[in-house]
């Protein structure tokens, strides 16, 4: 698949992206898998970093660039250059969204900050994304993942019980943040209609982590008492776990009492459903102790896959644990065409994940994904269309490009 012209809500619509590594791409992919025009943004000498963070390696460019960067045009720019910064100033001041994820003041200092940039360009709607956000006492420290991951808490009740907190197997702050500038960005996009005006989004990893741990903390918040590590196990209900059975793991969620009497009846414990100790889900978490050795018992009769086909056909959500490739090839994952193969100028062939945002009034043609107009760019690719489009003619691209402020 190349380059095709099939449309989206957000056509229309264009983004001048300056950001790298997931957070901020992610959140731009999107945008462009939606339709809208994203110009990203990259140096003149590497580009994003995550271009290098390999192996593996497709092409010139890691795996992990290639994932989050589709639907964009390069620009290659040497934002140290006034003319470079020149440059993303008028681009600026065409655009209708900016996206970016320097640590909070390099933007300004650089000329391209919201206060700077809206006064050219009123209804630009300006999203910062950073690791503690745009004001408080940790607003200048550096943002990572990890670290969000940390010191939001999310780790402290991330792992089994009595072992050490672990991340998050993804990085969840980081994608969490692009997410949660994606609410912030189409919600100024709504007000800007009424207002004519747009606005800043101020995005942290520490604020959307915090704002993940929901019923944990409202938990805590009720009775005072710190959070810990369930596994994978739920705290708030039980029988909600991986279990073991003759030959792999097996994920249930039983989450009410109609479940748990299905659940028992399926799997010959039906003593146990009027059981007093367990009738009811606040028993069965007061008395999970002596009911999960009961279940284990009972469940390493028979292997995963014949009890993921007996408490489904009983109504009780359970399924395997399944690795990556496993879960990429589920029938399901097939049907709803989450992995899709586009053909990249240098790489080749490329799979990706496909879109999860199936739009009912944007129904799919023929061709698969045909949401995916462009493959990730190679560094520069774009520079003297978009150039040109800027008004720009090819001997003044040409001059740039001999005194280093475009490649």
């Amino acid at each position: 698949m190349g380059t095709t012209n099939a449309a989206g809500p957000l056509a229309g619509l264009r983004v001048l992206d300056l950001t790298r590594a997931l957070s901020g791409p992610f959140a731009t992919m999107i945008l462009g898998d939606l339709g809208a025009d994203v110009i990203k943004v990259e140096d003149i000498w590497h580009g994003d970093d995550t271009r290098r963070w390999g192996p593996p390696f497709q092409g010139d460019d890691a795996a992990y660039f290639l994932s989050v960067n589709r639907n964009k045009r390069g620009l290659s720019v040497n934002m140290k250059t006034p003319e470079g910064r020149d440059i993303l100033r008028r681009l600026a001041a065409r655009s209708d969204i900016l996206i970016e994820n320097f640590r909070p003041g390099t933007a300004a200092r650089l000329g391209l900050g919201y206060d700077q940039l809206s006064r050219q360009n009123p209804r630009l709607i300006y999203a910062s994304i950073s690791g503690y956000g745009q004001t408080g006492p940790s607003a200048e420290l550096p943002g990572y993942d990890a670290v969000a991951q940390a010191v939001s808490g999310m780790m402290s009740v991330t792992g089994e019980a009595g072992g050490k907190p672990v991340r998050s197997g993804t990085s969840s702050a980081d994608i969490g943040a692009g997410m949660w500038a994606l609410i912030g960005i189409l919600a100024a996009l709504h007000a800007r209609e009424s207002s004519g005006r747009g606005q800043l989004v101020d995005i942290s990893l520490l604020d959307g982590q915090i704002a993940w741990l929901t019923y944990v903390a409202g938990k805590y918040f009720a009775t005072g008492v710190t959070p810990g590590r369930h596994g994978s196990a739920h705290e708030n209900l039980t029988p909600y776990q991986a279990f073991p059975t003759a030959d792999a793991p097996l994920m249930v969620a039983v989450g009410s009492d109609g479940l748990w009497r299905r659940f028992a009846a399926a799997t010959g414990l039906d003593e146990l459903a009027d059981d007093p100790r367990y009738a009811t889900n606040p028993d069965r978490v007061r008395h999970r102790d002596t009911l999960i050795p009961l279940i284990e018992r009972a469940l390493a009769a028979r292997g995963c896959a014949e009890w993921t086909d007996l408490l489904n056909a009983a109504g009780v959500p359970a399924g395997p644990v399944n690795t990556v490739p496993a879960a990429l090839e589920h029938p399901q994952a097939v049907a709803r065409e989450m992995v899709v193969e586009i053909e990249h100028p240098v790489a080749g062939k490329l799979k990706m994940l496909g879109s999860p945002i199936k739009l009912s009034a944007h129904p799919p043609p023929t061709s698969p994904a045909p949401y995916i107009r462009r493959p990730p760019p190679t560094l520069g690719q774009h520079t003297d269309e978009i150039l040109a489009e800027d008004g720009l003619t090819a001997g003044q691209i040409a001059t740039l490009r001999e005194q280093g402020v475009v490649r």
